[in-house]
């Protein structure tokens, strides 16, 4: 990442393309969120940069795809060595970039990346195919899996920066991309599919999320507290798994309200290096202006809003206060049919409301078009089981909450995607069957 003689201290992120760093001829300001203040230069890139990235992969791709599993498997373990040797390292340039805290990208946004690596390496050994005799016919069938996309040598991986508009377009529009593995907003997931459907591409979406917790009066409140204030304001809200509607029986509604606020005004926010911080900032100015404004939607609809924006005060350092922070917020009194319980926030801000019956809460908790998590708390093994299996959501944790486990499919209902991923979900989405007749 060369540096500009003017501005020393801005880094200029170049595109990797066919093994080496090729500079853009246009760049696109990049900021600092926990300051506010411009640190990098990102390219911005166009169908010239797509096209040059297609090409390095298509000639990369019969020497790749050679390779035997356990050759791949030798190359994903040292990607991950390598993520571990420089943790640190990658830990700054993550909370740097998104305003997360360093603490989280060191314990596990890195971590986790190295993981998934060595979870890829070993899972690709242990696949089998199936195998259908047809002895009266003489005939033996067999399956193979064809791998669709590219891994490492030069032009395998390649890195290409830019706008939506410009390189997300020409890439998932591009006739020689065979599939598309995407996760972001589901307004951008529609674009995608209609700029991929001439081609019938493969599609996995990882879209939004508007998810529900459920808590029952005969809930542990302590434990279920403690969980649902990281599941609501981690990663300051902006995980697309984090709890944005709280449905609890009203006979404990009071005590939970009162207990859940104080909690969070203990998760602490403010500069992402300090450690004592379990909040940074959020990723950007505009999407800090966008989560305010649902906290002004509240109290323009009569809701209250308990702790947090505009209830509480947030003091940073001088160089910091341009950065865009948010203090976790709770609101009550909110209709269901209020943007705040319909449309993803994705930030600190989460809504509690009260119910009564387990049919009403199911029925309402599955009163969004998303389906991507949602969490039970209770202690009856029965309702349980009966409350999940009904609930229109790709994962539902019980009395706990982000218990993840790379083998177990991953994805939404609804409006929060289309396809799964995981173990064997991935080995199939990423790969094409074959099904080869022999006759002997």
């Amino acid at each position: 990442m060369p540096q500009t003689g003017e501005n020393k201290d801005i880094f200029m992120l170049e595109n990797y393309i066919g093994g080496k760093f090729i500079p853009c001829s246009a760049y696109i300001d990049s900021y600092d969120p926990s300051t506010g203040e411009v640190y990098c230069k990102v390219p911005d890139s166009g169908p010239k940069e797509v096209e040059a990235a297609v090409k390095a992969a298509k000639e990369a791709f019969p020497e790749w795809s050679a390779k035997s599993p356990a050759e791949r498997a030798q190359i994903l373990n040292k990607v991950a060595d390598l993520l571990e040797a420089r943790l640190e390292e990658f830990a700054q340039a993550e909370s740097k970039d998104q305003g997360k805290t360093i603490t989280f990208a060191h314990t596990v946004d890195i971590p986790r990346s190295a993981y998934n690596f060595r979870f890829f390496a070993s899972s690709g050994l242990h696949h089998t195919t199936e195998c259908s005799q047809m002895d009266h016919m003489g005939c033996v069938n067999y399956t193979v899996r064809c791998p669709v996309g590219v891994g490492v040598p030069d032009g395998v991986v390649n890195l290409v920066f830019g706008t939506g508009p410009r390189a997300g377009d020409a890439l998932v529009s591009h006739p020689d991309v065979p599939l598309v593995s995407f996760t972001g907003s589901t307004a951008t997931a529609r674009l995608i599919t209609e700029r991929s459907a001439p081609f019938c591409k493969k599609l996995s979406l990882e879209l939004g999320g508007k998810n529900p917790a459920i808590v029952f009066a005969d809930a542990n409140l302590d434990v279920c507290i403690s969980t649902t204030v990281r599941s609501s304001f981690s990663n300051q809200g902006e995980i697309c798994l984090c709890t944005s509607r709280i449905f609890v029986e009203r006979s404990i509604f009071s005590e939970f309200l009162e207990r859940f606020v104080a909690a969070a005004r203990q998760w602490k926010t403010g500069v992402p290096s300090d450690p004592k911080n379990q909040n940074g900032a959020l990723v950007s100015k505009e999407h800090l202006e966008k989560v305010r404004s649902y906290v002004a939607l509240a109290r323009a609809e009569g809701a209250q809003v308990h702790c947090g924006e505009g209830v509480d005060v947030l003091e940073v350092p001088d160089k910091n206060v341009g950065g865009y922070y948010m203090l976790p917020t709770v609101i009550s009194g909110m209709k269901d049919s209020s943007r705040l319980m319909q449309e993803e926030i994705f930030g600190p801000v989460t809504c509690v409301t009260p119910f009564d019956l387990e049919e009403e809460v199911i029925t309402r908790a599955n009163g969004v078009r998303y389906g991507l998590a949602a969490t039970v708390w209770s202690q009856d093994v029965g309702r349980v089981h009966r409350v999940a299996r009904r609930l229109e959501s790709g994962l539902v944790w019980t009395n706990c909450w982000m218990v993840r486990d790379l083998n177990l499919p991953f994805g939404g209902m609804k409006n929060s995607g289309v396809g799964r991923e995981g173990g064997k979900d991935s080995y199939h989405f990423f790969t094409e069957v074959k099904c080869i007749t022999i006759k002997h």
